[in-house]
């Protein structure tokens, strides 16, 4: 079903949403490349982690979060920024959305490619964007002398997503994250700069920026990490650029310039949006968003909540 467009101008805001808050890491990219710019940002954790979800079910959530924010927020962009949501429902989306400029994430292979000195590339994402159609194409697109190693990373995001609240070396999800690092690392093999080793190391899910530090403990600081944030913010502006939708570069300063909702627990988003994007806690919201289809197909005298998605 395709969505009527609606009216938005130069000032409408664009939209950003991921399965939690690692999209937070575009959303910042973004923020550096497009300083003009209004955000609406929507993490949808309380249906995470998209990874280890059917195709089905993330397609049916971005159809929600799509509709939800071109109605609330007016978006005139929508930027998807979770590698899972995009191999399973960018298609879709685009076909729903069709004079909304709407811009997807990948695992960064085809950088990789370009940066690599020994020929073998290691990928960490999860295990829904490594099965997906769409990442067997490019990595068959790619097929030649480079080498690329990839290795699912079972519950490393949602150790991310939990380790928000508290940043200490002795948290739980802290002593995860670092536990997992060191086995999803171990699995792939040697790193570093000698033949035969991997030198660059592609992050194909936006959690995993924020676990940079415990990767580097493990491969070492030679090795190049490869993200999709900031490719993401240049095509985000090239798009608007040709829509003639970018915001004024001159004018007065934006009154709340970024808004972050959650569908799950508004403390871990705070303390993610004060942690890594500097933010109060009052620039972020709790919005429980039922699933599109939960919510059209509910019974007479159902409420929509009592059936949607867990």
């Amino acid at each position: 079903m395709m969505i009527e467009p609606s009216d938005t101008g130069p000032g409408a805001p664009i939209g950003v949403f991921d399965s939690g808050v690692g999209g937070l890491s575009v959303l910042r990219a973004l923020r550096a490349a497009l300083p003009h710019e209004r955000f609406v940002y929507l993490a949808d954790s309380a249906h995470a982690p998209y990874g280890e979800r059917g195709d089905g079910y993330v397609a049916a959530r971005t159809r929600t979060i799509a509709r939800h924010l071109r109605q609330a927020h007016g978006i005139k962009a929508l930027v998807v920024a979770c590698n899972t949501a995009t191999a399973a429902a960018i298609h879709e989306a685009r076909s729903q959305h069709p004079d909304l400029p709407l811009v997807g994430v990948e695992p960064a292979l085809k950088p990789a490619v370009a940066l690599t000195r020994t020929g073998r590339v290691g990928v960490i994402a999860t295990r829904g964007t490594l099965a997906s159609a769409k990442f067997q194409r490019l990595l068959a697109s790619l097929a030649g002398p480079v080498e690329f190693v990839v290795q699912p990373c079972d519950g490393l995001a949602y150790a991310i997503e939990r380790s928000t609240a508290d940043t200490r070396d002795t948290d739980p999800a802290t002593i995860e994250i670092r536990a997992l690092c060191e086995r999803y690392t171990a699995a792939l093999g040697r790193f570093g700069t000698e033949p035969g080793s991997i030198d660059t190391l592609v992050l194909g899910c936006t959690h995993y920026v924020f676990a940079e530090a415990a990767l580097r403990s493990r491969i070492g600081p030679e090795v190049r990490l490869v993200e999709t944030g900031e490719p993401v913010a240049r095509q985000t502006r090239r798009l608007l650029e040709a829509a003639g939708a970018l915001a004024p570069a001159h004018g007065a300063p934006l009154a709340d310039p970024v808004r972050l909702f959650t569908t799950g627990e508004l403390p871990l988003l705070q303390a993610a949006a004060r942690r890594w994007l500097d933010l109060p806690p009052q620039a972020c919201a709790l919005l429980p968003l039922p699933t599109v289809e939960a919510t059209e197909n509910a019974p007479a005298g159902v409420p929509a909540t009592a059936i949607a998605a867990p």
